[in-house]
């Protein structure tokens, strides 16, 4: 004859037989309270998910009460512990608008990001340069995030220029402080400065072929494409007459790192080419460039490149992109892109709005739309105008439900493979699929 259960044993323990009644961010379990909370936020779309309707005030305290937990944990005894919370405030950070919330903690935030950059290893330091980033996207261009600023400024500097500071984390602080800095700064003093700073990092790059002591080594290709993407961030903000002075002094030398044995390295330097050659025109309709020819030939070579020790992605990727780049350098052409969002559009139709759309898609990542729709800095960067409200009707009918979605998804597949299974023979020069 079976036992009969025990009254209140499916309230009182949970999987495992653990007692499900400890504190949830009690000293002794907070690292696995953080590694379960954590995975609430590892799909920003678990905010958006289909299902019956909730209480928003209930489900916006909820995760207020979540997100003053991981700002807690971010001063933790435990390593990880503390780039935990890191991680899981990134993508609460990139997938909400949570102004309020955090201008009532940005000292907090601050001095823990400050002081995780400083002490921490190396994947702590990546997480907390991404999380400053986040933190001053959330925060605008305002007194607020200049504060941040130059409490972070120093700090992130410091970590770029040290030699003995671990890649990884120097190419994140390279990142987040041209972030920072295009995001807060008005202090054309400090844009100077920062721009020197990245500038002393990615022109080592140009010396490659002569350095014999090793400084500018493979290892340390990825931290000069942060730096140089940075930097040609950060001049699309400088006055006309710093660009022209920046466009002499690089100019002639970015052509050397379309040799560059890394793929990246010679997208980033196409890019920056083709940046650098729409600003030159803008401040000078006749402008003319000695080199052309040879810039061009190399150019073309990149665009038809058919080596076969590259990889068919990689090739495809860089004939790709250069194609674009030798029109613009060739016939002053931008293929114009188009973004979608919600209810509206938006067109790229240069290289300074691709540079800074593409450096916030890094940062945001799925979360880019959103914030296009609802984020006041980036509608004021990409002149978007005020935020498009819409009623609570409309959004339903706007919204897909989950198996008209899948149908979509299924739909689209379905082409992608046919239009795939059509390029499979070597000879075909195609683009990237999304």
């Amino acid at each position: 004859m079976p036992k009969p259960k025990k009254r209140g044993s499916n309230h009182q323990r949970g999987a495992g037989g653990q007692s499900r009644n400890v504190q949830p961010f009690s000293d002794e379990d907070a690292s696995i309270e953080t590694m379960s909370h954590c995975s609430g936020f590892s799909d920003p779309a678990s905010f958006t998910e289909d299902g019956p309707e909730v209480d928003e005030e209930a489900t916006q305290e909820d995760l207020e009460y979540k997100l003053k937990g991981f700002i807690d944990l971010t001063l933790d005894k435990s390593a990880k512990t503390r780039q935990a919370a890191l991680e899981s405030l990134k993508s609460a950070f990139s997938s909400k608008i949570l102004y309020e919330f955090i201008m009532e903690r940005r000292m907090t935030l601050t001095d823990s990001i400050e002081r995780c950059i400083k002490k921490g290893k190396s994947d702590e330091q990546c997480a907390a340069a991404g999380l400053a980033c986040l933190l001053c996207v959330q925060m605008g261009s305002g007194i607020e995030s200049e504060e941040i600023f130059k409490t972070l400024g120093p700090v992130l500097k410091k970590i770029v220029c040290d030699g003995t500071a671990s890649i990884q984390a120097r190419q994140a602080c390279a990142t987040c402080l041209g972030i920072c800095c295009f995001i807060v700064t008005d202090d054309i003093t400090e844009l100077y400065s920062t721009m020197e700073c990245l500038e002393n990092i990615f022109t080592k790059a140009y010396q490659r072929d002569r350095d014999t002591n090793g400084v500018s080594s493979t290892h340390s290709t990825v931290l000069h494409i942060s730096a140089l993407l940075a930097w040609t961030l950060l001049l699309t903000i400088c006055p006309m007459n710093e660009v022209k002075k920046k466009i002499e002094m690089h100019l002639h030398k970015l052509p050397s790192l379309l040799s560059c044995d890394d793929l990246n390295m010679r997208i980033a330097a196409g890019e920056t080419l083709a940046l650098l050659f729409e600003l030159a025109r803008e401040t000078d309709a006749d402008f003319f460039y000695e080199d052309m020819e040879l810039l061009t030939e190399k150019l073309r070579a990149l665009a038809t490149d058919g080596n076969k020790h590259r990889a068919k992605v990689d090739k495809r990727k860089q004939r790709s992109v250069f194609r674009d780049v030798l029109r613009a350098v060739e016939e002053r052409d931008f293929p114009t892109e188009m973004v979608k969002f919600g209810p509206e559009r938006m067109y790229i139709d240069c290289w300074v709005k691709k540079q800074t759309y593409d450096t916030f898609k890094e940062v945001l990542g799925s979360g880019m739309q959103y914030h296009l729709q609802s984020n006041d800095f980036l509608r004021n960067v990409f002149e978007l105008g005020p935020p498009v409200m819409l009623d609570a009707a409309t959004l339903k009918t706007m919204k897909i439900s989950r198996f008209e979605r899948h149908l979509c998804n299924s739909a689209a597949f379905k082409a992608r493979t046919k239009a795939r299974s059509k390029c499979r023979d070597k000879r075909a020069d195609v683009g990237e699929f999304f």
